[in-house]
């Protein structure tokens, strides 16, 4: 089996030797540039992480000779590792697959990539992107700097960012009021995330505009449950008609999520909801109420 083979089979059907394979990829230079980026990809799976493939890929992110997006790929990949052991640490020896002195060496490597201006921008934006899945001190103050910057990248990232940091709700705000897609997808996922009650108003004009494209649609479904779980059965219940599968599956997703908010024995009932009496509008402003944006 080869990179492009391995590239079509999902990750828990992968061989046994699937790392050794993409570790042999990751240093192949005379691969063909769009399988090692494939490989590089491939390698920040949990299912084959190690501490191999992890210092192959801190190796890449360095290589100033290498192609910028085959190192800006490499930076990125490095991000799931650094999240499941930011939230399950090493506990479970059977579940680690990473060193702390490799999570030690990533974590700083991913800041000194950040922080080196000589560094092409693209490689130093998915630094910082990966690092702060696992945060630290000094996240906060480079996101916030990114932000202001003035360039269209960096504020990009930094409102990526914003989901795994703290302390930006202003910032969301300010961007879920803007027109720009890409910003207002991170923006409504970071509100979730952090559940921005202020940003209820947005996430249901979104969850009810039939404008909103299928990708801010999934966000925004995602971040009701998170946001006011009590009220996502009323503003959710619309969209269990429509004929999309991935529309469908994050409906289930966040109205599974909300059910874990009630208590036993008040579950929601959806036959009201089906029902000929309108429920009381979400936002609070009685049925069929429009959002006031403040």
């Amino acid at each position: 089996m080869d990179v492009q083979t391995l590239w079509q089979v999902p990750p828990w059907e992968w061989p046994n030797d699937a790392g050794e394979m993409l570790l042999r990829a990751l240093g192949d230079d005379a691969a063909h540039e769009s399988d090692r980026l494939l490989a590089v990809e491939m390698a920040g799976d949990l299912v084959v992480m190690n501490d191999d493939l992890a210092e192959a890929l801190l190796a890449i992110v360095h290589n100033s000779t290498a192609a910028e997006a085959l190192r800006a790929t490499a930076a990125i990949s490095l991000g799931p590792i650094l999240e499941h052991f930011d939230l399950e640490g090493f506990d479970d020896p059977e579940d680690v697959s990473l060193s702390d002195r490799v999570i030690r060496a990533i974590r700083e490597s991913l800041r000194r990539v950040f922080q080196d201006a000589e560094i092409p921008k693209e490689v130093r934006r998915r630094a910082l992107e990966a690092s702060v899945r696992a945060r630290e001190d000094w996240h906060a103050g480079s996101v916030r700097a990114a932000y202001h910057d003035g360039d269209t990248d960096w504020r990009l990232t930094a409102v990526f960012c914003m989901r795994f940091v703290a302390g930006f709700e202003d910032e969301i705000m300010q961007v879920l009021e803007s027109d720009d897609a890409e910003l207002q997808l991170q923006a409504v996922t970071a509100a979730g995330n952090f559940e921005v009650d202020a940003a209820w108003p947005y996430i249901c004009a979104l969850v009810r505009s039939e404008e909103t494209e299928k990708p801010l649609l999934l966000a925004a479904i995602d971040a009701t449950a998170n946001i006011r779980p009590e009220m996502a059965f009323e503003i959710l219940a619309p969209l269990t008609d429509l004929e999309d599968d991935d529309i469908a599956a994050a409906v289930d997703e966040a109205l599974a999520m909300a059910q874990l908010f009630w208590d036993e024995g008040e579950d929601p009932d959806f036959d009201d909801l089906d029902g000929d009496e309108t429920p009381m509008d979400p936002l609070g402003n009685g049925a069929g109420g429009d959002p006031t944006f403040h």
